[in-house]
């Protein structure tokens, strides 16, 4: 699919789009006689994923250390390899399990904040 149909589908900018290829993070996966990317469906279903790493604050490189081990469980075959990729997995989920928490206790705190608000309101003061 073109770059067009792939924003649409991610919710994600085409300007996103491309700074990711630009990156490294997804580089689409041909182009068209005409020179336009073309994304395959496991392009886009990486795409989410990296939508998904943003909000936990992910830096780019972070984002393609978590690719890269996710792509290489799927092409390992060797157990000896594929123990050390599921112990490098069970580190970054435990990472993101932090970073989530750490989420949880920033809207914590949005939600006092805006009940404080609302009862400044509520108060006439």
């Amino acid at each position: 699919m073109q770059i067009g149909e792939v924003a649409e589908r991610t919710g994600l900018s085409l300007r996103t789009i491309r700074y990711y290829g630009e990156v490294g993070l997804v580089a689409p996966s041909g182009r068209t006689e005409g020179g336009f990317r073309l994304y395959t469906d496991g392009d886009v279903a990486t795409l989410e994923l990296i939508k998904t790493m943003k909000p936990l604050g992910y830096t780019l490189e972070e984002m393609s250390e978590v690719l890269e081990v996710l792509g290489a469980l799927d092409r390992e075959t060797a157990p000896g390899r594929r123990a050390e990729l599921v112990e490098q997995l069970a580190v970054i989920r435990a990472s993101a399990a932090t970073r989530r928490d750490r989420l949880r206790e920033q809207l914590a705190a949005a939600e006092s904040f805006i009940l404080r608000l609302d009862e400044r309101a509520g108060d006439g003061g």
